[in-house]
């Protein structure tokens, strides 16, 4: 009888080790993502810097900056919907500022709203930057001639626009915005799903050890016309 307690035994302590190290290991993984987004969310809230010379996504994104120019005449909407509002355009426009020319994301458009005038002399947007990854193979091609986009990509959207690849996501500006408010950068689209996949292996574990226990019942209980 203890021979046929061999095979369930490795087979149900050999399975529940290995969900239970793998809802450890999320864990551990948790811990890592919570300590990278409250680095990033420092990122963003600290005091803005000056625009570096060559922003490069890998080092720079997220940096807080104030750049102070003008806004051009080019720019483009990108369509998108916020909680309690709808559907809208985030506002994209050609900013100069000295002798560079970068983007910046003003903000929220509610659909039906339209957008104040700009202003026509320098004004400075306290903002970060950012490189959304917001395209994928499902993304429809922009509307270059009508300036409608359905994602923002920004070697695309600054090469319609004749600027650097740099776009100034704003949370402050020095003028009076009217309806476009501005949806600063935020950790709330960065996904953190490693507790519930913590939960998902540690509850495999208790199903798997029920199931042992289970078979280990069936094994040990004595069959019909075995004797008493």
């Amino acid at each position: 009888m203890l021979k046929k307690l061999i095979g369930p035994v490795i087979f149900g302590i050999g399975g529940t080790a290995i969900l239970l190290s793998l809802g450890a290991w999320q864990l551990r993984r948790l811990d890592w993502k919570e300590g990278r987004l409250s680095a990033i969310e420092t990122r963003i809230a600290a005091a803005p810097l000056a625009l570096p010379e060559v922003p490069l996504e890998q080092t720079d994104e997220y940096m807080p900056v104030a750049v102070t120019g003008h806004f051009a005449e080019t720019g483009l909407r990108v369509l998108t919907s916020r909680k309690n509002d709808g559907a809208g355009h985030r506002l994209i426009r050609r900013f100069e500022t000295g002798d560079r020319s970068i983007l910046v994301d003003r903000g929220f458009l509610p659909d039906g709203e339209d957008a104040p005038q700009l202003p026509t002399g320098d004004v400075t947007i306290t903002g970060n930057l950012a490189w959304p990854d917001e395209t994928d193979g499902f993304t429809p091609a922009p509307d270059i001639t009508g300036g409608l986009w359905f994602a923002r990509d920004v070697p695309a959207m600054a090469a319609a626009l004749g600027t650097e690849p740099v776009l100034v996501v704003a949370r402050e500006m020095s003028y009076d915005a009217g309806p476009v408010d501005p949806m600063p950068v935020t950790t709330a689209g960065i996904p953190n799903d490693h507790l519930n996949y913590a939960r998902t292996w540690f509850s495999l574990a208790a199903i798997w050890l029920a199931m042992t226990g289970y078979l280990i019942y069936r094994t040990l209980r004595p069959k019909k016309g075995d004797a008493a």
